[in-house]
């Protein structure tokens, strides 16, 4: 049983139609090396198995294994009903059809201890679920620790996932939440309230820990049109909080506004079919400009700045200059035609 009094590390897991693969992600979270966690997992209404795998757990692991049975709400609401039953000293969190390495926890939570940070960030493998291939290896390198409030920048260079960090549980307890959560890149919209109210150190752990299970046909994600305005709704939010909040942060913000609206999700739209890639492109720089208006100027996408840092930061300074001089729809063409025919896949 879990000391309550002492709990290190406390991990989320949301559960909706997962009972396939739910075993092997909460036999790997109950081999861990770090013992005093605890893992807390949201039934968010799932019509399988899942509440009867979940109650199995339970009792096998009294106080270890947290049962939160809830309707159907979504991930979002599921999320911040986790936070709020934490009792660890940090929070992480996985999803209910991955799994880790036994060391995930133990190697997260100290080297957040250790060093004092609000995040640590691990390393991940993208699997095929078919095959067991791995498909890629992502932030499994070593990277120089980093302040935010001495190089906020470098947030730039996080996914936007939050299942390979922790964080300092204060911080998810007191963090700001959304009127109305965006139905795609809800990930994203979480780290980006996280950020408003983090001050401190950001710690690396350069291997990978988790397995990230990808599902065929999932490679490339589409996005309906209609979800669209819900993101723009939550950027706006966001965009008001830091304006109130963190006007330090507001060039980071739009940089990372650029490279998840400007990039990502237009290349998911140009994914769905029927879409119009230019018209999506003239709309999306139209909000950009219009409310994240420094991504066109912005230091952490200039050479001086990307150059010495290197990864991700080159990335996007490469892909702004092809964006501002009107080149998307080639680039996104040729992007497709790398994941599609060659599976290759350049992470933003």
């Amino acid at each position: 049983m879990a000391d309550s009094s002492n709990i290190a590390l406390s991990v989320i897991v949301p559960c909706y139609k997962v009972e396939k693969y739910l075993p092997k992600c909460l036999d790997s979270l109950m081999s861990q090396t770090l013992q005093n966690i605890e893992v807390i997992c949201i039934n968010d209404g799932s019509p399988d198995r899942c509440i009867d795998i979940l109650h199995e757990y339970e009792r096998r692991y009294p106080g270890k294994v947290v049962v939160i049975d809830k309707p159907n709400e979504g991930v979002w609401k599921g999320r911040w009903d986790g936070i709020a039953r934490a009792r660890g000293e940090y929070i992480g969190f996985l999803d209910s059809d991955d799994y880790v390495k036994p060391d995930f926890a133990e190697s997260l939570y100290r080297a957040a201890k250790d060093s004092g940070a609000d995040i640590a960030v691990c390393g991940f493998d993208r699997i095929d679920l078919e095959t067991g291939k791995t498909l890629s290896r992502e932030m499994a390198s070593a990277r120089n620790s980093f302040v935010i409030d001495d190089d906020p920048g470098r947030l730039i260079e996080l996914n936007g996932a939050p299942w390979n960090k922790c964080f300092r549980s204060e911080t998810l307890k007191n963090m700001r939440n959304l009127t109305n959560p965006p139905t795609v890149l809800d990930d994203l919209a979480f780290h980006l309230l996280a950020y408003c109210d983090l001050h401190g150190k950001v710690v690396f752990v350069p291997k990978s820990l988790v397995c990230y299970m990808v599902r065929a046909g999932s490679i490339i994600n589409t996005v309906k049109r209609s979800q669209v305005e819900s993101i723009f709704a939550a950027f706006l939010e966001i965009r008001e909080y830091y304006e109130n909040a963190r006007p330090d942060l507001l060039h980071t913000l739009d940089a990372i506004a650029f490279l998840h609206l400007g990039i990502s999700l237009i290349f998911r739209l140009s994914s769905t079919p029927g879409e119009d890639v230019r018209k999506d492109i003239d709309e999306m720089t139209e909000f950009l400009d219009s409310y994240f208006p420094s991504w066109r100027s912005s230091e952490y996408m200039s050479f001086g700045y990307a150059a010495p840092r290197g990864g991700a930061l080159m990335k996007l300074l490469v892909v702004q200059k092809v964006y501002k001089a009107h080149l998307m729809p080639m680039f996104l063409s040729a992007y497709s035609f790398m994941i599609e025919k060659l599976n290759v896949d350049i992470k933003w």
